[in-house]
């Protein structure tokens, strides 16, 4: 099982006013789903109104932390809204991968307002074939 984590502040809807502008100390978390083939970790996450150039991933041992900023192009000036479920600002998701996975291959594409990452399983090692002497004592 994956973790997915943030390790910057998240204001949560409960804790929104109606006046909420995205700001530096405000950050979100995208939906994100993480599945497994039997050659891969595909990790989706739904980035909408995104450019490619905008979002950054960095890989942290076995962390891949996905960031960026989501601008908000269409309110101008000050408003009042009487709902608001989309997320604008600084966003970071981590996700933590379980063993078996190399993330030095993994490939990335953006598409129709969608990241999605393929992490491919580790080359495995062949087995080494070998005898253990067996000796009469231990000590």
């Amino acid at each position: 099982m994956c973790k997915i984590s943030s390790s910057l502040q998240y204001e949560s809807k409960a804790h929104a006013n109606h006046n909420r502008e995205a700001s530096a100390d405000t950050y979100w978390v995208p939906n994100t789903d993480v599945y497994a083939t039997d050659d891969r970790l595909v990790i989706k996450v739904e980035l909408a109104g995104m450019k490619r150039e905008d979002l950054e991933l960095v890989v942290e041992g076995n962390r891949l932390k996905i960031s960026g900023q989501r601008p908000d192009g269409c309110r101008t000036g000050k408003c009042k809204f009487l709902v608001m479920e989309i997320n604008y600002g600084n966003f970071e998701s981590i996700i933590e991968l379980p063993a078996g996975y190399d993330l030095s291959r993994a490939q990335a594409a953006y598409h129709n307002g969608f990241l999605r990452i393929d992490v491919p399983v580790e080359a495995r090692r062949p087995q080494a074939h070998y005898k253990v002497p067996v000796t009469s004592d231990v000590e």
